[in-house]
């Protein structure tokens, strides 16, 4: 995940015209819990297919 400077007014600007889902997955991708649980997963996963159990886990789903 790339990183980000939350103290950088520049970060912010692509929010100013985001929606409920983009602010959503702001919050999700900076907690340190996510992060951990998507790199342990993703690890396990020959394919890097994202399991139904951490979808539920945190509430998320994919578009096709």
């Amino acid at each position: 995940m790339p990183e980000f400077d939350w103290r950088s007014p520049e970060s912010y600007k692509i929010l100013q015209s985001a929606d409920i889902t983009d602010l959503a997955w702001e919050c999700l991708r900076r907690n340190v819990d996510y992060r951990s649980d998507y790199e342990a997963m993703i690890a396990r996963s020959p394919d890097g297919e994202v399991t139904t159990e951490f979808r539920r886990r945190w509430g998320i789903c994919f578009r096709a």
